[in-house]
């Protein structure tokens, strides 16, 4: 797995990500809450299987 997630995007990831687990856990939010477990995950990863179908990158490109 290569990295396909980059800084900013991994930023809002993992803060939406967190965000939607929290809401649940602690404002008695909707269950499907607990989806943000995939934007956290992805967002930690640095990689989003999504992005692979259609050649996305938002991280930087190393140059030689």
């Amino acid at each position: 797995m290569t990295c396909n997630v980059g800084g900013i995007d991994r930023g809002i990831r993992i803060a939406m990500g967190a965000a939607l687990i929290a809401w649940p856990l602690f404002l008695d939010g909707p269950v499907w809450g607990w989806i943000g477990a995939i934007p956290l995950a992805t967002g930690l990863i640095g990689w989003c299987p999504i992005y692979l179908p259609f050649g996305l990158k938002t991280c930087k490109v190393k140059k030689r």
